[in-house]
C-alpha cells in the first residue's frame, strides 16, 4: 500500500498506511508495557516423582504500581501452560502449573516463558526467564516385592499394615467415637471447633523392614530403585523402614519425615 501511495500520489492511501503504522506502534507499545514488570516463581510440592505430572504453585508478581496485566500465559517446557486473565498491579497472582520430569535426581525448572496477545490478539509478545532453583525428583513408583529382614522376609509389598497405635507419629485428626482414651482428645482444636476430636497415631511396634535395592527383582538399577521407592512410599507410615545402599545403612524409622529422607537417598543413588 505504501508503494502504491508513492506511485499514484493518492493521499487516501497515505492516510490509511499512516493509520495502520500508528495502530501497530501503539498496540506494540501497549503489549510490551503489559508484559513489563512481571516476575514468575515456581514453588515445588513436597513430593515430586519421576514420570508423574506434578502441580507446582505458580506465583506471578506484577511490580507495576498503576497498571494491571491482561491475558498472561505462563509456559514451562512442553506442557500446556496456564492462562491468567488479569494480574492486578502491585500484587501476586497464583495458579497451578503441571510439570513432568522424566528422570529422578536433582532437577531445575529451567526456562519459563511469559506471553500475551494483548491488546488486539494480532501479535503475541513474550519474555523468557530462567529459574535455577534446584529440587529433588524422587524415583518413579513401581510396584514390587520386599526382601526384608525378620519374619516379614519376602512379604509382598501390597500387604500393608493398617493398624493404628498410640506410640507413633501423629498421622491424622478424627472425630471422637467414644472408644478412644481421653488422653487422645485434642482439647485445643476441639474447643475451637466445638466438637470432640482425637489424635490418630501410627504404631512403632511393627516389625522393621530393611530394603536393599540390589535384592529386589528388577532387571535394571532404575527398576530396583523404583520398586524400593514404592515400598518406602507405602510402608513407612505403618512400620519402621530402613535402607541399605552401596554399603551404607540407614536405620529403620517410621513417619513422613523419615520417608522423605529415604526417598531422597533413593533419588540420588547411583547417579554421577
Amino acid at each position: 500500500m505504501g508503494f502504491a501511495a508513492v506511485n499514484t500520489g493518492n493521499n487516501l492511501l497515505f492516510l490509511v498506511v499512516s493509520g495502520l503504522l500508528a495502530f501497530m506502534s501503539i498496540t506494540g507499545l501497549a503489549g510490551m508495557v503489559n508484559l513489563k514488570g512481571l516476575t514468575p516463581r515456581l514453588l515445588p510440592p513436597a513430593e515430586i516423582f519421576a514420570g508423574s505430572a506434578t502441580p507446582f504453585r505458580l506465583r506471578l508478581l506484577n511490580e507495576k504500581q498503576r497498571l494491571p496485566s491482561f491475558l498472561i500465559r505462563v509456559e514451562c517446557g512442553a506442557g500446556p501452560g496456564v492462562m491468567l486473565p488479569v494480574v492486578p498491579h502491585a500484587t501476586v497472582a497464583e495458579a497451578a502449573l503441571s510439570l513432568t520430569f522424566p528422570r529422578r535426581g536433582v532437577a531445575r525448572v529451567g526456562t519459563v516463558r511469559i506471553s500475551s496477545p494483548f491488546p488486539v490478539n494480532f501479535f503475541t509478545r513474550f519474555w523468557t526467564f530462567r529459574l535455577d532453583d534446584e529440587f529433588v525428583v524422587y524415583p518413579r513408583l513401581l510396584r514390587g516385592t520386599a526382601l526384608g529382614d525378620g519374619p516379614e522376609a519376602r512379604r509382598s509389598g501390597s500387604l500393608v499394615r493398617r493398624e493404628r497405635g498410640q506410640d507413633g507419629e501423629l498421622e491424622r485428626i478424627a472425630a471422637y467415637s467414644g472408644r478412644e482414651p481421653l488422653r487422645m482428645i485434642h482439647w485445643k482444636l476441639s474447643a475451637r471447633l466445638d466438637e470432640l476430636l482425637v489424635k490418630g497415631f501410627g504404631r512403632q511396634s511393627a516389625q522393621p523392614l530393611m530394603i536393599d535395592p540390589d535384592e529386589l527383582a528388577g532387571t535394571t538399577l532404575e527398576e530396583r530403585v523404583s520398586q524400593a521407592a514404592w515400598l518406602v512410599r507405602h510402608r513407612v507410615q505403618d512400620q519402621p523402614v530402613g535402607l541399605r545402599l552401596g554399603g551404607r545403612t540407614i536405620p529403620p524409622a517410621a513417619g513422613r519425615t523419615h520417608g522423605a529422607l529415604l526417598l531422597k537417598e533413593l533419588a540420588l543413588h547411583g547417579l554421577a
